[in-house]
């Protein structure tokens, strides 16, 4: 820390400056030597090291794109033959072209008789390293040395009137297909809408006739038409519009929409100006039935390249969005080749200095049936629903469905703003994918309910619990709150109450089973957890909270109400345990020739409590008093179980909705056609509940066993 003093400064005798100016001038003297020995060091210099540090000077500059220093540094012949303009445009135009870094010098000898540098050159560029012998002469003038420059000192073979080409293969990105080879997702043609200004009769006029056809805005189009680049007669695309076919318009009854879309096209064609072309885009051929599982892509943002950075993505390039796109995007996108090359002034090849060979992006194949996907969605499209489809006995997932959806093809085309206000100001919410959702379960959980009580000894099969009529409370703690239930049979045992969905045998069960032991269970199968599958699904939770609170959430557990909540593929995997000794199978997606059969989870359940579940909802189907009746069919077994969960504010609400469940699966293993299907549709309340959903189900299974292909 710094005192103050109020000492007072008292002069120096005079031989103490005396003193210090003669220590004062020794000092400058000894610099003054100091720094001519450093000058006449430095100038001792050998010719052979100022050469040296003249050319390394000078590329350095082209790193630093210091062009102006690079040009100070030539000779005044070279001057004369390239103004400082021409020079900085010549070197920037390449170097920064081809994309030049972390050049290397590597000085390999010296002709002092001729001042002439032999090195070797080595950069990365767009197409790779490029490395080559280089030769450079200089002249002294001025004391010093200066660079003879030519084009050669880019690159050796470069003349004067050359030029250097960077050429771009564009990888084509792969195919994502079905089981059977179908593509969901890969090449197409579609029109492509353009205007030659010139030729436009009343362009304002025409301009605005033009964008109402195309749902554009007039402004738009004429910023698109005023670009630097046109002329009058550019070809100028502005929109892309899906490719009407003959054959589409041949057959006895067309599709209304393709009428449409074809009387649209008509129309902007009798605008003079206005072409079509056919150009190459992204195809979704399932539209709408497949939207959200497949997704869509995109041109890349700004955002995208800085985040993929170094990934090989241009201005130019498409990138996956959503759905398997964008999870597949790395394989699906493939890497782009790239040359670098050198012609003459009439355009011919004169050497290649540069090559990175394209790599063709890889097909996906899924294990998707595109016709199953496409009978669900047909069945359900008008409801807000979801599906989900696997074998029970290989895991493979046969289809993903969410409805209402939407055309991905859209995205494709250039989706105008009245298209995606309409999408996201859906009350049905179009672009919500329902599939990857969890959702209260109802009865389709009672299975569950009667495995866990098997197994921990809870229940007995064959104890009669009692008829309590159609509604039941444990005592009168329980205030005004009752489970009820829509019937009544005797005796009240496991596989009676499974047939007849009865909600009061499966509180009671619950409440045999206990809190800590039904939670225990459930997380044993994977709730609360995440599941193992490529794609992200939501997470199965049997509480709010970290656990079951109280009695009567715990009973209202037992019938899948409660806090429950399942995503329908995960609902699919537990019911494999039933068909499978007791072994959650293991959903997978894509599709594997030598598939083996993977689990999730082994031996959830005893074989002996697997069979007996299994049985029980064979009965659900086959047994007339069944609630799964109705999809009975005579040529093969089906097992099942139906479901309808509540959806209310509270224990006293009466307005809420409904959710309609049903699982149903084959449970011979031997089956041709094996198939396991979870639908769950929104507000079936006065719509039939869960019997609206077997009725559609119920369609797609005739389909399913018509289908003439077996699975492989």
């Amino acid at each position: 820390m710094k005192r103050k003093t109020n000492r007072r400064k008292r002069k120096k005798p005079v031989h103490v400056f005396l003193m210090t100016m003669l220590i004062s001038g020794a000092i400058a003297l000894s610099l003054i030597f100091l720094a001519k020995g450093f000058i006449d060091k430095r100038e001792q210099r050998s010719p052979e090291q100022i050469l040296q540090q003249t050319l390394l000077t000078y590329m350095d500059c082209i790193s630093e794109k210091r062009y102006g220093d690079m040009y100070g540094m030539l000779a005044k012949g070279s001057v004369k033959t390239i103004s400082e303009k021409n020079f900085a445009a010549r070197n920037s135009a390449i170097y920064e072209g081809i994309g030049m870094e972390n050049m290397m010098i590597d000085i390999t000898g010296y002709d002092m008789e001729n001042l002439t540098v032999k090195y070797n050159t080595s950069f990365d560029t767009v197409a790779g390293n490029v490395s080559f012998e280089n030769e450079a002469g200089f002249l002294e003038e001025d004391d010093t040395y200066k660079l003879v420059w030519n084009d050669s000192i880019i690159f050796p073979e470069l003349g004067a009137s050359d030029k250097v080409r960077v050429t771009t293969i564009k990888a084509k990105r792969g195919e994502i297909l079905d089981r059977n080879g179908r593509m969901l997702a890969g090449k197409g043609i579609a029109s492509s809408v353009g205007i030659i200004p010139g030729k436009l009769i009343n362009k304002e006029k025409a301009i605005k006739k033009i964008a109402k056809l195309l749902g554009m805005k007039p402004e738009d189009i004429a910023k698109q038409l005023s670009a630097k680049w046109v002329k009058d007669d550019s070809l100028v695309p502005i929109k892309k519009l899906r490719k009407i076919r003959d054959i589409e318009l041949l057959v006895i009854d067309p599709d209304k929409e393709v009428l449409r879309e074809h009387e649209r096209q008509e129309k902007l064609l009798n605008i003079t100006g206005v072409t079509f072309s056919d150009t190459e885009v992204r195809q979704y051929p399932l539209k709408e039935a497949a939207a959200h599982l497949i997704g869509y892509v995109q041109n890349v943002t700004a955002e995208d390249l800085e985040e993929h950075a170094g990934e090989g993505y241009t201005s130019n390039s498409v990138i996956g969005k959503t759905g398997m796109e964008g999870l597949f995007e790395k394989e699906l996108k493939g890497k782009n080749g790239c040359r670098i090359y050198i012609t003459d002034s009439d355009g011919r090849e004169k050497e290649e200095l540069a090559c990175i060979t394209v790599q063709n992006g890889k097909d996906i194949r899924l294990t998707i049936d595109a016709d199953l996907q496409s009978w669900l969605y047909e069945s359900f499209k008008k409801d807000k629903s979801c599906s989900v489809s696997i074998n029970p006995y290989t895991g493979e997932v046969l289809a993903l469905v969410s409805t209402p959806s939407y055309d991905n093809n859209t995205f494709i085309m250039g989706m105008s703003e009245k298209q995606w206000k309409l999408l996201n100001e859906d009350d049905r919410k179009p672009l919500y994918n329902r599939f990857r959702q969890v959702w209260c379960p109802g009865s389709t959980f009672k299975p569950i309910t009667a495995a866990i009580g098997l197994e921990s000894g809870a229940i007995n099969p064959a104890e009669d619990f009692g008829s309590e009529g159609l509604s039941w409370q444990k005592d009168q703690s329980w205030g005004i709150y009752h489970v009820t239930t829509l019937h009544t049979y005797k005796p009240v045992v496991l596989e009676n109450a499974l047939i007849y969905s009865d909600n009061i045998y499966f509180a009671k069960a619950a409440l045999k089973i206990g809190a800590e032991e039904m939670e225990k269970a459930l997380s044993g199968i994977g709730f609360h957890g995440e599941m193992p599958f490529e794609i992200k699904m939501g997470e199965s939770s049997y509480s709010n909270t970290e656990h079951i609170e109280g009695e009567i959430q715990l009973a209202d557990s037992g019938y899948g109400q409660g806090q429950v909540l399942v995503n329908p593929l995960h609902m699919a995997c537990i019911y494999t345990s039933f068909c499978n000794q007791g072994d959650m199978i293991k959903p997978y997606l894509i599709y594997k020739n030598d598939a083996k059969t993977e689990c999730w989870i082994s031996g959830v359940f005893s074989k002996k409590t697997s069979k007996r579940v299994l049985d029980g909802i064979t009965k659900v189907v086959n047994d007339p008093h069944g609630t799964g009746y109705a999809i009975h069919r005579k040529d093969l077994t089906l097992a099942g179980k139906t479901g309808t969960a509540e959806i209310k504010a509270s224990k006293e609400d009466t307005s809420g909705t409904e959710l309609g469940w049903f699982a149903v699966l084959t449970p011979n293993k031997n089956e041709k056609k094996p198939i396991l299907v979870v639908s769950m549709v929104e507000d079936v309340k006065e719509r039939g509940g869960s019997g609206y959903v077997i009725g559609k189900d119920k369609s797609v299974l005739e389909k399913w066993f018509s289908k003439n292909s077996n699975l492989e």
